[in-house]
């Protein structure tokens, strides 16, 4: 056996690596939710980390793997490739298949897990955007996938919004930039995908009838070419061209995404002079690199802006802080950490930190807005704790199946039942 690894969790070694992984025994394995693939995939759990163990061919695990390293250098968002183990040698003698091994991304479901129970349909125009919204990250960054669809992409809750995330680049490029064409080619690769795994799932009587398989998959394309259009248009404008640019920065880093440069062409026909202004967007998550910058927390793009948004209005209420960065630090110590720190330690698998901060605040405007007032953090802490978070399942719960037991088929709609799925 051999092991490629950046950094080799040593509980790898303890795994039964001479079974085909179709033949791995129960008491190894994690019972997730997962899509179609054309390879076996396993889930194991070692030490509290879940990974994702695929079987497949050794050039194609080494071709992934260095694609998904790639991916995390440029900080793209898909999940994390942990090590390759080959030379596989059953007891018999027979050689095996490499396995690519990943960390499973916590928090998280595939797209067609949930698409295969009831949505509303604000869920779906939610899940729908972060959708396209990972294929314009990922043709930003000038990545081709190849093969989008809902089977290969994760979602995780962001703060009222979805967050989707790459779990499979075995068919995926990576240039400097993509032409329109190859732009145009892996969005019919992903119309194409995501119209049969729909079809699929209502063949299966498992798709909503309000659902339209065709109507789903041109709505993904329609919300990236208007997203596309939005952060890539070149723009005439004829007067206060700084106001302007401002503007058009300002609109772009509300939609989470960081303008690099502004290039500036002077056009005039028949004595008419404007100038076209034409942002370089180098990349998603102003909101979340802005908070990793002031506070060290790591959170989702609208998890961040709703954090950072509650960071300014500690700062302007304490007239003793004018320093963003001295602002941050107390307001880390002294309103974040204690929230969570209140929660007890039976109820913290329920949300993740950024997520249970971000509903506590929403939890407070409400209860504020009935009360005519106010309430105070404290109070509201303490109302969400004993009125909503105690009756939330985990949203961890999906990685404590008992392995020997089948999944509840009705843990992914319960899960997210206070979101939208029922």
């Amino acid at each position: 056996m051999r092991i490629t690894s950046a950094l080799v969790d040593p509980a790898l070694l303890d795994l039964p690596w001479s079974t085909p992984l179709e033949e791995w025994p129960a008491d190894h394995l994690v019972a997730l939710p997962q899509g179609i693939s054309r390879h076996v995939v396993r889930f194991v759990k070692l030490q509290g980390t879940v990974y994702a163990v695929k079987e497949t061919r050794e050039k194609i695990a080494e071709r992934e793997y260095d694609l998904l390293r790639a991916l995390e250098r440029i900080s793209a968002p898909a999940v994390e490739a942990v090590a390759i183990v080959a030379d596989r040698v059953a007891l018999d003698g027979e050689h095996l298949e490499p396995v690519l091994v990943t960390r499973h991304l916590q928090f998280s479901l595939p797209y067609r897990a949930l698409f295969s129970h009831t949505l509303r349909p604000e869920t779906m125009n939610r899940l729908l955007d972060a959708l396209a919204a990972l294929l314009v990250r990922m043709h930003l960054l000038g990545f081709f996938w190849g093969d989008c669809s809902l089977s290969n992409t994760l979602f995780r809750r962001d703060a009222g919004a979805f967050a989707a995330y790459l779990v499979d680049a075995e068919t995926g490029q990576l240039h400097l930039r993509l032409s329109p064409g190859q732009r145009g080619e892996d969005l019919e690769i992903a119309r194409t995908n995501i119209f049969g795994e729909a079809l699929d799932l209502q063949a299966a009587g498992l798709l909503h009838d309000g659902i339209d398989p065709e109507h789903v998959s041109d709505e993904v394309v329609r919300r990236y070419e208007v997203l596309w259009h939005e952060l890539t248009h070149e723009q005439a404008v004829e007067a206060d061209t700084r106001r302007q640019m401002d503007k058009r920065i300002r609109r772009l880093n509300e939609l989470g995404f960081d303008v690099e440069e502004v290039s500036m062409s002077v056009v005039e026909e028949g004595g008419h002079r404007s100038i076209m202004l034409r942002p370089k967007v180098v990349d998603a998550g102003h909101h979340t690199r802005r908070l990793l910058r002031l506070t060290g927390l790591d959170a989702e793009e609208n998890q961040a802006r709703a954090l950072l948004n509650d960071l300014d209005a500690y700062r302007a209420e304490s007239e003793d802080l004018p320093d963003e960065a001295q602002a941050a630090h107390r307001w880390l110590v002294e309103v974040f950490e204690p929230v969570i720190r209140a929660v007890p330690p039976h109820l913290r698998g329920k949300l993740e930190p950024p997520e249970l901060f971000v509903q506590i605040i929403e939890h407070r405007w409400a209860l504020s807005e009935t009360a005519g007032r106010d309430v105070g953090l404290a109070p509201a802490v303490q109302s969400f704790l004993s009125t909503v978070l105690v009756h939330r399942p985990d949203e961890q719960a999906v990685l404590g199946f008992d392995p020997d037991d089948d999944p509840d088929p009705d843990l992914i709609p319960d899960e997210d039942a206070d979101l939208d799925p029922v």
